[in-house]
């Protein structure tokens, strides 16, 4: 068997769009694919394949990145053919060709319906992927409550309990860290194991200045009488716009101001004319959860994450 990426030449890219979507889990459309290479997000270098002596195709995993990124961010599908007998071993031995060649292991988005529990179909194609994750080194699956806005939900009018405002670099810094403690994001935990909340807060700000949102929609949240309550992070995706970050510092936790972060960001983007608002939480982060469902935000898929644990 040989693995390769795919090359710049038009037949090569065709090859790699017909490629049929026969499982359970959902794969890229042909036309999606070629969406997201006109726009720089997948590239020929990102797309591989592992084929038979024959140049029969076999499996197909496809990465993707923003426009301006190096190298891929996440694996957004991957597939191997019903007729091959070891799927795991030839995911993962594609998997690895593709990490060796871009010097790093993106993280893959596996996206399931939110009852993909109930739906023995499913589980066959999933176990398959997590082991070929495993193999790789993919071995921290957390999973991703994804959720959606839209005008019909409707943006809750301001209380008056919080100010927002904006902040200095050093502000936000120290926001950051501070929201990090007790948090009870997974990917936060699993970072302050190997790093102090500092260096943590400084990639999280890196990370933010990244995406496609604006510096100048970040607001510090305070009491009225001037005491940091949690900040507010209105963020985008190349989509859609997003939540981004948001939080509440521990000493204020459990009074409901939760609402009152997230309502800014939500009245924020609907000001500038959002039809859609994504925002994502673990499963295991009940309280953010229900904060989403509160404000009418609804669970449109789960996200299945694997990535490289923290210090590994």
């Amino acid at each position: 068997m040989f693995f390769r990426a795919a090359t710049a030449d038009p037949a090569d890219i065709d090859r790699a769009l017909a490629y049929p979507a026969d499982e359970p889990v959902a794969a890229l459309t042909a036309d999606k694919i070629r969406e997201e290479l006109a726009e720089n997000r997948m590239r020929p270098e990102w797309i591989w394949f592992a084929e038979d002596e024959d140049g029969e195709i076999l499996a197909r995993a496809l990465w993707w990145g923003r426009a301006d990124s190096e190298r891929p961010i996440a694996l957004d599908c991957l597939q191997v053919r019903s007729t091959v007998s070891d799927e795991p071993g030839v995911a993962a031995a594609l998997l690895a060709a593709g990490h060796e060649a871009f010097g790093n292991r993106p993280l893959y988005n596996m996206t399931l319906p939110a009852d993909w529990r109930e739906r023995p179909e499913l589980l066959g194609a999933i176990t398959w992927r997590l082991e070929a994750g495993i193999r790789t080194g993919l071995s921290s699956a957390i999973e991703r409550l994804r959720y959606e806005w839209t005008p019909e939900a409707g943006t809750p009018e301001p209380t008056g309990r919080l100010v927002f405002r904006e902040g200095t670099d050093e502000e936000f810094l120290e926001a950051f860290v501070r929201l990090s403690e007790g948090s009870l994001d997974q990917h936060t935990q699993a970072e302050l194991r190997t790093m102090d909340a500092e260096q943590l807060a400084r990639e999280d700000i890196e990370f933010y200045l990244d995406c496609p949102g604006e510096r100048s929609w970040w607001r510090l949240a305070h009491l009225p009488d001037g005491t940091l309550a949690g900040m507010a992070i209105p963020s985008a995706t190349p989509y859609h716009r997003n939540v981004g970050y948001l939080g509440v510092v521990p000493e204020q936790r459990g009074k409901g101001l939760i609402d009152e972060i997230l309502g800014e960001i939500t009245r924020f983007h609907a000001a500038e004319g959002a039809e859609r608002i994504t925002a994502t939480t673990d499963t295991v982060n009940a309280p953010m959860a229900a904060a989403f469902d509160r404000a009418g935000y609804g669970v449109s898929e789960i996200r299945l994450v694997l990535e490289v644990p923290s210090g590994a």
